[in-house]
């Protein structure tokens, strides 16, 4: 099971955070989010158009947002937002085995008594061709 999910990515904001705070709280595990931290200035001076893109060199075009989640979606470290540098944080992985004890999403929610999941392994096509025509 995962214990720390890391999640490098270029998304940031609120939207993404809470993403990120969903799965850690369904998943009952760390989330490290690595964010894309970039201003104007970050873009090469021979990017086309950049002038007219990012007349701005100190525009955000990606805020960062970098975080550390704990099990169960509260956020402990970050988010770093429109700052360089290094997010620091401890992790107890600790909290894993208690967050997975308040959501146990493959244990206790199981129920062969009454569901059951069958799987037909032979080769299938996804595609079926019937030459009738019907008007």
């Amino acid at each position: 099971a995962v214990e720390i999910y890391i999640a490098p990515t270029y998304d940031s904001g609120d939207g993404w955070i809470g993403s990120l705070q969903h799965i850690a709280r369904e998943g009952g595990c760390w989330v490290v989010g690595c964010g894309n931290l970039m201003q104007g200035s970050d873009i090469p001076e021979d990017f086309p158009e950049k002038s007219v893109l990012y007349p701005d060199e100190n525009e955000w075009v990606n805020p960062g947002d970098s975080i550390v989640i704990a099990p169960g979606g509260e956020v402990v470290a970050g988010p770093m937002r429109q700052e360089g540098g290094i997010l620091y944080c401890d992790i107890d992985l600790d909290k894993v085995v208690t967050a997975r004890r308040a959501l146990d999403v493959t244990g206790h929610y199981s129920r062969p008594d009454i569901f059951k999941l069958q799987v037909n392994v032979q080769p299938q096509s996804p595609v079926e061709f019937n030459e009738q025509i019907s008007d």
